[in-house]
């Protein structure tokens, strides 16, 4: 198999590059995303796969215009490219240095749920089903041509993290099968039927806020489909919290309306209420909303 170039950002893409890397695929390059600056003290911080490819000899690029790799790309023989969860779009002039083209893992059943938030979008939307797919990138957003597919049933109970592993996993494992075929041309793409196509929008910090006039199953699959980041906030009476698990229950009561009764926490929504069950006040650690109550049932009026 010819050289691969690996692109990808984090742990969704590590688990591919550390799967491909691991069963001896040639990974010669990673490209992925300049380090940025986080934490309280901003300190600079790489990227999940550079830290994997330091530490096993391999190349990274990092460049701040995907066009400035251009010249590293020509230096390698026929190259085939993989890219996982980039993020950034590769124009054309780029893709077409590779061969047989850069081979794109999509959590998702394209040509459903094209874009950036694939994951949490079967969350919010209560899916049954969702998968992967492994395509061939083109210019146009995630509509190339799809080499297979793998399903993955979905409870209805999953977090967003909890879909990321499972789905970095199932992705990773069906690259695997499907590379060497790709690679050797025993694989054919089948092109995506346009007109199915769905489109799920980039998740801004903004969509944490928690809007109770939405009935409370669609917060509910919120808090699952946001955990982590952006997360899902509030304030309850005087204290500002992140609500990370609650439960649907079958009682109407005006939108944000509290109400405490024994060890429980219900609030009104649009359409039935939330039972909280952890929940995280502001500068705090995540608690059981009986720890909650106890602390802070005095501000909640």
């Amino acid at each position: 198999m010819n050289s691969i170039v690996f692109f990808g950002t984090e742990d969704f893409s590590l688990t591919a590059l550390e799967a491909l890397v691991n069963a001896g695929f040639p990974v010669v390059t990673v490209v992925t995303k300049p380090d940025t600056p986080k934490g309280r003290g901003h300190a600079m911080t790489a990227p999940a796969v550079k830290s994997f490819a330091l530490e096993h000899g391999i190349t990274v690029l990092q460049p701040q215009k995907i066009a400035d790799i251009e010249d590293e790309i020509t230096k390698i023989d026929k190259p085939l490219g993989v890219l996982v969860s980039f993020g950034k779009i590769i124009p054309q002039r780029i893709i077409d240095l590779f061969t047989p083209g850069i081979i794109n893992v999509h959590p998702s059943l394209l040509p459903k749920y094209r874009g950036p938030s694939p994951i949490e979008s079967a969350i919010l939307n209560g899916d049954q089903k969702t998968g992967v797919s492994i395509m061939q990138l083109i210019a146009a957003m995630d509509a190339g041509p799809v080499y297979g597919y793998t399903p993955l049933d979905l409870k209805g109970t999953e977090t967003r993290a909890e879909l990321y592993t499972a789905l970095g996993g199932l992705g990773a494992e069906t690259l695997l099968k499907l590379l060497p075929l790709i690679a050797e041309g025993k694989a054919t793409g089948l092109a995506q039927d346009d007109d199915l196509a769905s489109y799920c929008k980039l998740i801004t910090k903004s969509d944490g806020v928690i809007d109770w006039s939405k009935s409370a199953l669609r917060i509910e699959r919120e808090i699952r489909a946001y955990a982590g980041w952006p997360q899902s906030r509030t304030t309850l009476g005087a204290v500002e919290v992140i609500i990370t698990k609650a439960e649907v229950i079958n009682r109407q009561n005006d939108p944000g309306k509290i109400t405490v009764e024994d060890h429980d926490l219900i609030i009104g929504t649009g359409e039935n209420s939330l039972r909280i069950v952890t929940l995280k006040p502001l500068g705090k650690k995540e608690m059981p909303v009986s720890a909650f109550l106890s602390g802070y049932n005095t501000q909640l009026s």
